[in-house]
């Protein structure tokens, strides 16, 4: 509680709930259906209710949660539709980037590319699924910088916390992290190589790797999915 106080002095009470149920979401651990309470969360941080609504409506704008007035605020379910726009959208954006970053490559990034793509092989080795999580994360904002369009990484990290669950659990499986830094690497060697089809070729075949666990997970967690 003591730790969680010195954070909530730095920043505000609605940042601090929302990091910690946006970790809570998307790692599973809280699972899709589940019920959260306002007045739970307000006591577990200390903080009054209003940050706590402050928290949960960007949540729910995210489709984290699920918020319906006189009844209790729930875990959102997958949305079939949801996750069709969502990725739609960020390939559109991701793929654009990388025309971006092909022609804007100079070689600077590339000392920052390669320890990011080190770091997941180590990730990779030590069965670490929330470090290469994290890594990969932060290799898509650097694709983004790599581009000099750095503002479209918001539009991607809002993109992708709609489907980040599904990539978790699609990581849990450890032989899944490998072919991802596979096609993190044939990406980055396009843009050094100056190929832009190569580098967009690449990125929709990492993109597209969601199709299988989409389907496995509807399979063997119905529940999970809304519709």
């Amino acid at each position: 509680m003591q730790q969680i106080g010195q954070l909530v002095e730095r920043r505000t009470g609605a940042d601090v709930v929302f990091d910690y149920l946006y970790d809570e979401i998307v790692s599973l651990r809280l699972l899709p259906g589940a019920k959260i309470s306002e007045a739970e969360i307000a006591s577990r941080f200390d903080v009054s209710r209003q940050p706590v609504r402050d928290a949960f409506s960007r949540l729910g704008n995210l489709d984290l949660l699920q918020i319906r007035p006189q009844r209790a605020t729930e875990v959102k379910r997958f949305s079939s539709q949801s996750i069709r726009t969502a990725r739609f959208v960020r390939a559109a954006v991701e793929l654009e980037v990388l025309h971006h970053a092909v022609r804007a490559w100079d070689g600077s990034m590339e000392e920052e590319l390669q320890a990011n793509l080190d770091a997941q092989s180590d990730a990779i080795e030590a069965i670490d699924i929330d470090a290469f999580h994290t890594l990969d994360y932060q290799f898509h904002r650097l694709l983004c910088k790599a581009g000099d369009v750095e503002f479209a990484f918001e539009e991607i990290a809002q993109k992708k916390a709609m489907v980040d669950r599904l990539c978790v659990l699609s990581l849990m499986h450890h032989d899944r992290m490998v072919p991802l830094l596979e096609d993190h690497n044939k990406v980055v060697n396009c843009i050094k190589a100056g190929d832009e089809a190569g580098a967009v070729e690449a990125c929709r075949i990492h993109l597209s790797r969601l199709d299988a666990t989409i389907d496995a997970i509807r399979n063997t967690h119905q529940g999970y999915f809304e519709d």
